[in-house]
């Protein structure tokens, strides 16, 4: 598989497996600690980005469990924390008193994702957690609680493991940072190139 620009691994296919062990063991500790062992999820993933981390990562969770999944397209304007996103396909099940994980691949400056968050609460949760296998908290605009996260990371432009540049390279098996032009990549949306922001 040939990659367009300078590649250089930031994370294993090694330590990816071993970090989403770690963090579905921890997720099924806390739920059982918290609401005992009948514990039931709603796992909820926002495509196209977090789909094989999701699959990963639920075969960890020793817990009863649903599936469903959101996609949008979103754009934001950094400078002004503002933009539009529009869902272009919504849950399939009612979440009304569920308890909510929200997994996603990488959350960057956090605007999407607090509107996702919103949503979600509006439609009558019981609570909602999130997790996330890539942090870049660096870039944070939106304020809100990360439960779960497997890794931090910084400005590098990341591909491999559901994270794509345009379309491109989401089924390597590990993860690293390409030499591209133009701004940090969002993880939603249509994949064009400049100006999304997650």
């Amino acid at each position: 598989m040939q990659l367009d620009g300078a590649e250089r691994i930031v994370f294993s296919e090694e330590e990816i497996s071993r970090r989403v062990r770690e963090l579905g063991k921890e997720i099924t500790g806390d739920y059982t600690r918290e609401h005992g062992p009948g514990v039931e999820v709603a796992v909820v993933s926002i495509l196209k980005g977090g789909f094989i981390f999701l699959a990963d990562l639920i075969r960890h969770i020793d817990l009863d469990l649903t599936v469903d999944f959101m996609a949008i397209t979103s754009y934001w304007e950094s400078s002004r924390g503002s933009g539009s996103v529009r869902i272009i396909k919504d849950l399939s099940e009612s979440v009304y008193e569920k308890n909510l994980l929200v997994v996603e691949d990488i959350i960057d400056t956090g605007l999407t994702l607090s509107y996702i968050l919103r949503n979600l609460r509006s439609r009558g949760p019981r609570e909602v957690k999130i997790c996330t296998l890539l942090d870049r908290a660096v870039r944070r605009i939106a304020p809100f609680e990360i439960s779960y996260r497997g890794f931090e990371v910084g400005e590098e432009y990341l591909v491999g493991y559901g994270l794509d540049h345009l379309q491109k390279w989401r089924n390597l098996r590990y993860i690293c940072a390409l030499e591209v032009p133009g701004p940090v990549q969002e993880n939603h949306g249509p994949g064009k190139p400049g100006g999304f922001l997650a």
